[in-house]
């Protein structure tokens, strides 16, 4: 399989850090970090709520020149500034080759790169941006849509591609449907980061999985990460689990 590595790995510049007792560098993932070294594939963030999983993610995005609210290297808008400032003590250690395409996806801030969408092609004349995007407008299709067609037509390939919990806006179906997606990107030298939660969607065959716990980040497989476990443990008994969950 052909890949190119844009992103070979992170160094946290601990000695720069002025307090790992202040957010963000007292969330358990930072306070042991020294070196994250990410696969020239598919690599996936994965751990509870509040491990520091999509902080990490999102300093990872400003430092390799995305825009903090997601989109392209090209997108600068700003409507709240609210990213930490983690980016500033990250190393980061790119590769030989130069992406030629990119893009930040976060889930919780997809509408306002859709709303700047639309105020960019507001403008007389020119190519629309949202003819990268499908055509049809972010906001007149669904959340899960306007996601989809984002995956399917504004990735180009020869790209880096960060994706905050993607699964947020997608049923099962279209989940394994983007794991198709991706696998073509894969074979166009395209390289993914992936904070999710969903075992579908970090079931891609041979990525490197890093799940952040209390304790620290660790590599993991699929079949060993707490979100695999539980949703095996619910649907082979169903009933069991929903007795311990709802009796009083």
């Amino acid at each position: 399989m052909l890949f190119s590595q844009y992103l070979r790995r992170i160094n946290l510049k601990r000695d720069e850090i002025p307090s790992f007792n202040k957010y963000p560098f007292n969330l358990p993932s930072l306070k042991t970090l020294n070196e994250l070294a990410f696969h020239p594939n598919v690599t996936f963030l994965i751990g509870e709520n509040g491990m520091g999983k999509s902080t990490l993610l999102e300093a990872i995005a400003v430092a390799l020149g995305f825009n903090p609210e997601g989109g392209s290297f090209n997108f600068n808008f700003s409507t709240y500034d609210s990213h930490s400032p983690l980016a500033d003590y990250l190393k980061v250690i790119k590769g030989v080759e130069k992406p030629r395409d990119g893009f930040f996806l976060r889930a919780e801030s997809f509408y306002n790169v859709a709303s700047n969408i639309e105020e960019l092609d507001k403008g007389d004349g020119g190519r629309r941006v949202i003819d990268s995007f499908g055509g049809v407008s972010l906001h007149e299709q669904s959340h899960g849509e306007a996601f989809f067609a984002t995956f399917l037509h504004r990735f180009q390939g020869n790209g880096i591609y960060i994706l905050d919990e993607p699964e947020a806006a997608l049923s099962p179906l279209r989940q394994m449907s983007m794991l198709t997606r991706i696998h073509d990107l894969v074979n166009e030298n395209s390289q993914f980061i992936i904070a999710t939660h969903s075992p579908i969607i970090m079931a891609y065959p041979h990525a490197l999985i890093f799940e952040f716990t209390e304790e620290g980040i660790k590599e993991s497989s699929l079949e060993e990460t707490n979100h695999y476990r539980i949703m095996k443990q619910f649907f082979d008994d169903k009933n069991r689990m929903l007795h311990h969950l709802l009796d009083d």
